[in-house]
């Protein structure tokens, strides 16, 4: 049975730690809103806030081992920053094979979008609005029944694909895995200082260059 002066003296030291870890909390915060700058302010807060919380429980066992963050706090936040983007939880790691989880999804270039809880429209939104047929159509084209893809073809693009990224530039990458965000092109010029003709541009050439990419993979197959 703990004796109540060693509860006291231990309340007293986690409330030591609480208070030097506030002191610090704003640096976290700030690296994780430039860190995820780029990102929606909805998901933006969802990391931060996630920074946060994991960056409580490192405090803890670091001053378990004797160490201070403090002693190299731009080394913390950056690990903080980099766990949390990689899908690193207070409760665990997010599963490498959840689509949901935003590490999976820049892993192999897809998106996850929501849905219209039903496809049911109004004769208003589908009549009134430019191009509401087409939109409708768009819609029940992603909710068909389609065959899984073969496993040969899953094997080939799991291969062609990073060996494809490879051959460009960090930039580029990076460009590629927001374009599979469905963000809009104006969005991305924001994000990467460029014209919105000037991404479209890099789409078109992005798609060709993958193409012949494929072209050639099959000819030396």
């Amino acid at each position: 049975m703990n004796h109540p002066k060693s509860q006291g003296h231990g309340r007293r030291h986690l409330a030591e730690l609480h208070a030097r870890f506030l002191v610090i909390l704003p640096r976290i915060e700030l690296h994780g809103r430039i860190y995820f700058r780029f990102l929606s302010t909805d998901r933006k807060a969802e990391l931060i806030q996630e920074m946060r919380a994991l960056a409580w429980k490192w405090y803890l066992r670091l001053n378990e081992r004797g160490k201070n963050p403090c002693d190299f706090m731009k080394a913390f936040t950056t690990l903080l920053a980099r766990a949390v983007n990689s899908g690193r939880r207070l409760a665990g790691m997010s599963k490498a094979k959840d689509v949901m989880n935003p590490a999976t999804q820049r892993r192999f270039g897809f998106g996850v979008e929501p849905l219209p809880a039903s496809p049911r429209v109004s004769h208003e939104q589908l009549y009134a609005l430019p191009k509401g047929q087409d939109l409708h159509d768009a819609f029940e084209e992603r909710l068909r029944d389609n065959t899984t893809t073969p496993v040969p073809d899953q094997v080939q693009f799991r291969i062609d694909w990073p060996a494809w990224l490879a051959t460009l530039t960090g930039r580029e990458r990076r460009m590629i895995r927001v374009m599979a965000k469905n963000e809009s092109t104006k969005d991305l010029a924001r994000q990467f200082d460029l014209s919105p003709a000037r991404i479209s541009q890099k789409r078109g050439e992005f798609r060709d260059e993958w193409q012949r990419f494929c072209e050639g993979s099959e000819q030396i197959a």
